[in-house]
């Protein structure tokens, strides 16, 4: 890593998970406001749940906030800890300074700080609005991730678990810091949202640099397989996990062909692919940088996903 000041060198002051604090959810004074940006559940803007009870269409957006925060504790826990464990152990198959494996250590533990606080803010939401959390897999594009690693980098499970981690640390800060800028939002979920974006924003530079040395050290050809391999990763961390979505669309009251219609117009075809290019931005940035496009096949792997490099205005 350089030697110029890094994001965690005032880890010990300034992590959540050393001085933060417990946010608590009271009802009371949450009168009239919504659990997440109504703008970023697609489903509640079709018509069929439009039609719903407004009380039910209260407990889709309580369950939406359920899944983005169950989801988090399957990504920081199961993609992100994962890479940062076998660094910060110095069992990565690459040789790093001991000053970035002690970065690593820093972001295991505050993603384990991360994954506590989403399960709490849950449970808590839970308890007071006696709207449960499903019984669902909430970690199911978390597998659909790690198994695109795999399939893509069989031989390479450790760069893959690496890669998974660089993609989804600069993407998450995106989608994080949508939500705190949102007033009809609930203010301990925006409260949460902003601690949980001031210390990935700090991941997402140590991420950015990092990738930067690990290109450094990889050969020529395992730089294509990488390069070869992101595009999928990055669909696979973006692309919606539908079977929350499915649920919780059935216990609003909806019907297997209402909900597939559902599915169909806000998640099928070629839905949010303008919104993906967007949040993956600082990623495809990165890619850029290192040359990646300009390996052979690389450029058309991404167009395979929707996806294309950076123009000079996306810069």
């Amino acid at each position: 890593m350089s030697t110029a000041p890094g994001p965690l060198d005032r880890w010990y002051e300034t992590a959540g998970v050393r001085g933060g604090v417990r946010r608590m959810f009271h009802a009371e004074a949450e009168q009239g406001r919504v659990f997440f940006p109504d703008a970023l559940v697609p489903h509640l803007a079709h018509p069929e749940v439009k039609a719903l009870a407004p009380e039910r269409v209260r407990e889709i957006s309580v369950r939406h906030l359920y899944q983005f925060l169950h989801s988090t504790t399957h990504l920081e826990t199961r993609v992100v800890n994962g890479a940062a464990e076998p660094v910060a152990n110095g069992n990565s198959g690459l040789h790093f300074p001991t000053a970035l494996r002690m970065d690593a250590f820093k972001v295991y533990c505050d993603e384990g700080y991360h994954a506590l606080y989403s399960l709490d803010l849950a449970d808590q939401v839970a308890a007071v609005t006696g709207i449960a959390v499903p019984d669902v897999d909430y970690g199911g594009f978390v597998t659909a991730l790690q198994d695109t690693g795999r399939r893509l980098l069989p031989e390479d499970p450790v760069l893959a678990g690496q890669l998974q981690a660089v993609v989804f640390e600069t993407l998450i800060t995106a989608v994080l810091n949508e939500v705190p800028q949102d007033p009809t939002v609930v203010s301990t979920v925006r409260e949460l949202m902003r601690d949980h974006a001031k210390d990935e924003g700090r991941h997402h530079r140590f991420f950015s640099a990092f990738f930067l040395e690990l290109w450094a050290r990889l050969d020529g050809r395992r730089r294509v397989l990488a390069a070869r391999a992101l595009p999928a990763m990055i669909r696979a961390a973006l692309d919606w996990d539908l079977e929350p979505v499915r649920v919780s669309l059935r216990l609003a009251g909806l019907d297997e062909e209402r909900i597939g219609a559902v599915l169909a117009d806000c998640y099928g075809g070629s839905a949010g692919v303008d919104r993906i290019q967007t949040i993956s931005r600082s990623t495809l940035r990165l890619c850029a940088q290192v040359g990646a496009f300009d390996l052979p096949g690389v450029t058309d792997a991404f167009a395979a996903h929707g996806l294309r490099a950076p123009e000079d205005s996306d810069v």
